[in-house]
């Protein structure tokens, strides 16, 4: 998958057999007494956010009723799905057909830069083993290297192309004027009609944006519709304790409005909410590096000591859930709905494996967890509509 970036370039949890189970009789209930319902079908005793969640079980019962139906007819089980045998729950990017795992695994910094090619290949692996299946890059990650290193190792393990998303950007491409950008020279024609192009070529299945405001991604919509072009399904955002607004407001009416959904990056704010930058800022550090002074910037600054008061806060509920801090992170970026896939950026396979257990935090989201965390944080953004969980 595409994605273009400015300047640069909800949907369901298919969760293990268990939790698909507990959904299927929320949907249906123990109660056979015929309910009150409004005359639009919505129960209206349910605010917003209930409605959502109610919605949400109905359509994780009916795709439960589609695969027991397509996995009868090639004579398999459940235990064949990659969902059962990794535990790995999958949800629909956006609005499309597209299944994405929840968890990807992103290549900023790390493949073709901070760690070697071999490692690299321990990380996918360890990601696919998991039941991974989202890889993001792009064309400016290590002047391109990166992109290269992810397509040899696929190569090289032999895994069916067919199994795995790849999503790369464009933008930032060679030195030269016509090497970057978003014009025809560089990606064939004007964004969306390049990107129709891309996909009716089969370069592409679909095409999404990155760090576009949702005013650019609604005109983009608007000119595929008018032109019967093909519209973006996704979004690219940072998503983290301390980023909150576009993913939790602006984001949720797109996917209502439109169907584009939200693949999130950054769910520890750069390392910042791994807790290694507790005590400064360690040498091997990503914001030890010269072309990241910008982050050591942020983490010296009062804001970033304000940050590191509020995740010694945060702690005793990691303790509590049984999880690390950067675990919690992450199941908290995962226990909005409305995100498809949160992006992990390791550079270690320690660090991937920490951070994959995530999944296990996610059961224990509970709205009380959640409340308490919005209580330390006070900065949940202000919106009209709850479409959170």
């Amino acid at each position: 998958m595409l994605s273009a970036r400015t300047g640069a370039a909800g949907s369901q949890i298919e969760e293990n057999t268990k939790l698909r189970k507990q959904s299927g009789l929320s949907a249906v209930g123990k109660d056979k007494s015929p309910k009150k319902a409004s005359e639009n079908g919505k129960d209206s005793s349910l605010g917003p956010s209930g409605q959502i969640q109610l919605r949400a079980r109905q359509l994780a019962l009916v795709r439960e009723v589609e695969m027991n139906w397509y996995l009868k007819l090639c004579d398999l089980s459940s235990e064949h799905t990659t969902a059962y045998t990794t535990g790995m729950p999958h949800r629909n990017l956006g609005k499309s057909g597209l299944r994405v795992s929840c968890l990807g695994l992103g290549t900023w910094v790390t493949f073709g830069g901070q760690i070697s090619d071999e490692v690299a290949e321990r990380l996918m692996t360890i990601a696919y083993e998991s039941g991974v299946n989202l890889f993001d890059t792009a064309e400016v990650y290590a002047a391109g290297k990166a992109e290269v290193i992810l397509g040899s190792i696929i190569k090289k393990k032999g895994w069916r192309r067919s199994s795995l998303v790849i999503t790369t950007k464009l933008y930032w491409g060679g030195k030269a004027e016509t090497e970057r950008g978003l014009s025809r020279k560089h990606i064939i024609e004007e964004i969306v009609r390049a990107m129709t192009h891309v996909i009716n070529q089969g370069m592409a299945m679909y095409w999404g944006t990155s760090r576009w405001s949702a005013m650019e991604i609604m005109e983009a919509y608007s000119v595929a519709r008018q032109f019967n072009m093909i519209p973006p399904v996704c979004e690219q955002a940072e998503y983290h304790l301390f980023q909150r607004e576009k993913v939790e407001v602006q984001l949720p009416e797109l996917y209502h409005k439109i169907g584009v959904g939200a693949m999130t990056w950054s769910p520890l704010a750069c390392g910042i909410i791994s807790g290694k930058y507790g005590n400064g800022v360690p040498e091997s550090s990503r914001a030890s590096l010269k072309c990241y002074q910008w982050l050591k910037e942020r983490i010296v600054s009062e804001e970033g000591r304000k940050q590191q008061n509020k995740l010694k806060d945060l702690s005793p509920i990691a303790e509590r859930l049984g999880c690390t801090l950067p675990q919690l992170a992450v199941a908290w970026c995962l226990r909005n709905e409305g995100v498809s896939s949160v992006l992990l950026g390791s550079s270690t396979p320690e660090q991937l494996i920490e951070n994959l257990g995530a999944i296990q935090v996610l059961p224990k989201m509970t709205t009380h967890v959640v409340n308490e965390i919005d209580n330390i944080l006070r900065n949940k953004p202000y919106s009209k509509k709850d479409y959170r969980s």
